[in-house]
């Protein structure tokens, strides 16, 4: 296989989101836009990429170096379309030899067996490939037309072309592909001699046919390439990513009994045989293991739950939360940063943030983890088998010992011994007759203000 680069267009302004956050940088599938681009780049075993951002990008150009480094970023200034965007990437891939792949960083959906399919027309010896799709409303895209053989004769843009290739439903996608050299040579001929005067990279394909090569396309469905500029458009994107990865989840041995209503994230792990009830929400870094069941209305980030676990309803479960093989949580729980043994439990009501919970403890209803002084968080301990009654406050840092019992309604700001009972509460005092004598005390009171 040759080696393989992809450049990666980001230098939009994005005006039409209507928004401070630059357009690439918003979500789909809990990722930005443009890490969906450069992790299809990597999944095709892309070993360079370049992404191309406008001088004023610096959010993005942020963004890329953060994942990438600083050599991955190219700047395309003044913006002269998307031809010269690409020939900046020109200069840091002057010692590449192989094939090169143009992306857009607003189109998340392309799938890694698509992109393969058109490396593949590359490799088999097309000088250019592009990926299609047929379109439900071909509208303003660039129409595909092709021979009876299946070769692309040219790209017509849908103001220059006749009513016959108007009613063409095959569509550019603007990802295109060729080796690094016949696409920089091509586009070295390219010129802005246009109504825009800019320089368009689909130019190249009749630049190659009149050279002498091949163009070949490759097809996938519109969702795939669906391209994001508006916020409506960003929803769509959304729907369309949920809707794959509910099938995915589905297919893999999961029950989920209300599909439409639970929404996953791009790295969401759910394994088989686990069940997942209506209006569920996983934002990134969720893995529910074999057999557990989410329970309606929950919400989890950045947590793993143990196989034959139960979580919910109403369980918020935040990064850093892990449970262990049969652990229960039920309503009204939060979980942060917080390890829990095999078998534990906490059922109702209550607050575990930055702690351990040992096997088979049992955290009654109304507990709280008091994590947090104001400055720094602090990590409580809750040894196996330890019970801890309702309404019961564990100032951090504190350590229960295993098997230990703490009383309900505790404020519990020293270490206890395994198998000891801790008590921390104020003495019940009893006033006999106290309640007749204030009730009528205060009924005298009310009488007088209204006579007055």
């Amino acid at each position: 296989m040759a080696n393989r680069a992809a450049v990666i267009l980001a230098a939009g302004q994005g005006t039409r989101m209507q928004s401070a956050l630059p357009k690439v940088l918003h979500p789909v599938g809990g990722r930005p836009m443009i890490d969906w681009s450069i992790a299809l780049a990597q999944s095709v075993g892309c070993d360079r990429i370049l992404v191309v951002c406008s001088p004023a990008g610096e959010a993005v150009q942020d963004h890329v170096v953060e994942l990438l480094g600083p050599s991955a970023v190219t700047i395309q200034d003044p913006p002269l379309g998307t031809g010269h965007a690409v020939l900046t990437a020109q200069d840091a891939l002057s010692d590449f030899e192989g094939d090169l792949v143009v992306l857009c960083g607003d189109v998340p959906l392309i799938e890694t067996e698509t992109l393969e399919g058109l490396f593949a027309e590359v490799s088999s010896g097309a000088t250019v490939g592009i990926l299609g799709f047929e379109a439900a409303d071909p509208g303003a895209y660039g129409r595909l037309i092709t021979d009876a053989s299946g070769n692309l004769e040219a790209i017509v843009e849908a103001k220059e072309a006749t009513p016959a290739q108007l009613a063409v439903s095959f569509c550019n996608s603007g990802v295109i592909a060729a080796s690094s050299k016949d696409m920089f040579d091509l586009l070295g001929k390219v010129t802005n001699d246009n109504v825009k005067g800019e320089y368009y990279l689909t130019d190249i394909v009749e630049l190659a046919r009149e050279a002498g090569g091949t163009c070949r396309t490759v097809s996938c469905d519109e969702a795939q390439v669906m391209g994001i500029n508006t916020r409506a458009q960003l929803a769509a994107a959304e729907a369309a990513f949920q809707s794959r990865k509910r099938s995915q989840v589905l297919a893999s041995g999961v029950t989920i009994t209300a599909p439409e209503t639970v929404y996953f994230s791009y790295d969401t792990d759910v394994e088989t045989d686990a069940v997942i009830e209506p209006n569920v929400v996983f934002a990134p870094g969720v893995v529910v293991k074999t057999g557990a069941r989410v329970r309606s209305f929950s919400h989890l980030e950045g947590a793993i739950v143990g196989a034959g676990s139960v979580i919910g309803p109403f369980v918020r479960l935040r990064p850093g939360a892990e449970l262990e093989a049969n652990v229960k949580i039920g309503n009204f729980v939060e979980v942060k940063n917080t390890t829990m043994g095999t078998g534990a439990q906490a059922s109702h009501l209550s607050y575990l943030g930055d702690g351990e919970i040992g096997a088979g403890a049992n955290i009654g209803a109304g507990t709280i983890f008091c994590n947090y002084d104001g400055f720094l968080k602090h990590k409580t301990t809750v040894g196996k088998n330890a019970f801890i009654g309702s309404n019961s406050a564990l100032v951090a840092p504190v350590t229960i010992g295993d098997g230990a019992f703490v009383g309900s309604g505790s404020v519990i700001t020293k270490d206890v011994d395994a198998n000891a009972l801790a008590v921390a509460r104020g003495r019940q005092l009893q006033k006999a007759g106290w309640a007749t004598a204030f009730r009528d005390k205060m009924a005298a009171i009310k009488a007088a203000r209204k006579k007055g």
